[in-house]
């Protein structure tokens, strides 16, 4: 039976103590009847104590732990204060239930503080009515100052959250892939379209040009084949790049059993190639965003397998760390789900790979190997996508590296070569990429130290002893006697020879 109930506002923790009584709130129906109203409502549940927030910055605190299923230090100390202690004893008649909404934060009040917590619909109940007669139930809180207390928590608390996503620049290389998938088939589409509704007019088109692309540019260079001269040999032969095939559309075009067309559906067939080759074009520049976007973001999952196949990785699995999080079993079938839980449940073979099928690794592998070739490549893009989830400079180093052990394990299949391990790849990488850094900064530190003022007074103390004037030499020649003793250049002795003598 719950006892008390916790209230999270945005200005503090509320907690209300249920009113004991058979006859008032003893069951759900009764709860869910006197709910909206506040007279009977009142009867049973009261406000027993209420603990505020310091500020804004304190109550985004709290909104977090809670979120995160932490008690922290001021929820710990408010419930201790106002709940009574648990007892050990079986003699205690009353037992103490706390009525908490969130699962994990109950199961944290329990290991923590030892207060048996219930999250049934029986409370759930009880917070709905607390929450409809917030304003009334807490005096402490006017109405107007709750609304903006909420909406003040709630932006923040959401912006964080979003700041939290942003930051994670992997959701951008999922929208792009996706956004790549949609237009290959949309350019398909509408390309197959146009060559329908040119192909009345111009039906030996069809045969001479079988890229889309090109014959969409066509569609809108030709227009009306009647119009097509030797003139336009130029223009044909920019848009295909072929002589041949330039004459061959000539020739078809003279000599086509097509129908005419009329100039307002020749404006409609311009208008719709037109769009074909901007969705083309846009197209174009999407994969060349996703490749920059990979060689930033995973450049050793790219430098393994592809762009487009580890954007397709990230994009399944829903970000880059749960890649990373992934071992290589589930990771070799990513993208076979279906085949797999059929096989399960069939009890038959299940698949070798999902998305790793793509890789120019698998299909160069033998029949027989394919299979051992994709748990090894498997194996390789985990460590590549724990490798760009977690190192802090991005390089693609590691990549080739891991690249060149597919590479050595081929081999191995057709040629029976020894393959380099694991440990022996990385260190050796790791250890070129240190070398590589130290000799970067290396030279400025040379210059530096022939550049230092101490290097300067060396020199010049050097030239001071060389270049000694001729007469100041036959001076110190003349006063220095055989014995050995060194004077000055005025015939004094030096402090040296004086002591000398002195002994």
């Amino acid at each position: 039976m719950v006892n008390y109930v916790l209230f999270e506002t945005a200005f503090g923790y509320a907690l209300f103590e249920r009113l004991q009584s058979e006859e008032i709130g003893a069951k759900l129906e009764q709860i869910q009847e006197s709910v909206e109203d506040l007279v009977k409502f009142g009867k049973i549940v009261k406000l027993k104590a209420f603990a505020p927030f310091k500020n804004a910055v304190h109550a985004l605190e709290n909104a977090n732990d809670i979120s995160e299923g932490v008690v922290n230090d001021h929820l710990k100390a408010f419930l201790e204060m106002n709940l009574p202690k648990p007892g050990k004893k079986k003699k205690r008649s009353v037992n103490i239930v706390l009525g908490v909404v969130d699962k994990s934060l109950a199961g944290s009040i329990k290991s923590e503080l030892g207060y048996e917590c219930e999250t049934s619909e029986l409370v759930l109940e009880l917070v709905r009515g607390i929450r409809l007669h917030s304003d009334k139930l807490l005096s402490q809180v006017k109405d107007s100052e709750l609304e903006k207390g909420q909406l003040g928590l709630g932006h923040s608390y959401s912006r964080a959250k979003v700041k939290f996503n942003v930051n994670r620049a992997d959701n951008m290389i999922i929208q792009a892939i996706s956004l790549l998938d949609q237009l290959d088939k949309d350019v398909n589409t509408f390309s197959m379209r146009v060559r329908e509704w040119y192909s009345w007019h111009f039906p030996e088109l069809i045969k001479i040009v079988s890229d889309n692309y090109q014959y969409a540019k066509l569609a809108k260079f030709i227009k009306n084949k009647s119009e097509l001269t030797e003139e336009s040999m130029d223009g044909l032969m920019e848009i295909i790049g072929d002589e041949s095939k330039a004459k061959q559309i000539l020739d078809a075009a003279k000599a086509s059993m097509g129908t005419d067309i009329s100039v307002l559906d020749m404006i409609n067939i311009n208008c719709f190639a037109d769009r074909v080759i901007d969705l083309a074009n846009y197209r174009k520049q999407m994969y060349e965003y996703l490749l920059s976007k990979m060689q930033k973001i995973a450049p050793n999952l790219s430098a393994l397998i592809g762009e487009v196949v580890a954007a397709r990785l990230i994009a399944h699995a829903g970000s880059l760390t749960n890649l990373s999080k992934y071992p290589a079993s589930t990771v070799q079938i990513l993208g076979a789900e279906k085949a797999l839980f059929r096989a399960l449940k069939t009890k038959g073979n299940t698949p070798k790979y999902g998305l790793l099928y793509h890789s120019s690794f698998i299909g160069r592998a033998g029949a027989k190997n394919k299979g051992r070739i994709s748990r090894f490549l498997a194996n390789k893009c985990t460590i590549a996508s724990r490798i760009d989830c977690f190192i802090d400079k991005p390089t693609s180093k590691y990549g080739e590296a891991l690249k060149n052990q597919v590479e050595e394990r081929l081999g191995f299949y057709e040629h029976g070569t020894a393959v380099s391990k694991n440990m022996e790849v990385i260190n050796k990488k790791h250890k070129s990429l240190k070398s590589n850094e130290k000799a970067s900064k290396s030279p400025t530190k040379k210059k530096k130290k022939n550049d230092s003022p101490k290097s300067d007074k060396k020199d010049k103390k050097v030239t001071f002893v060389l270049q000694v004037p001729s007469e100041l030499e036959k001076v110190v020649d003349q006063e220095i006697p055989k014995s050995g003793k060194k004077k000055d250049v005025k015939g004094e002795e030096s402090p040296k020879s004086k002591k000398k003598d002195k002994k």
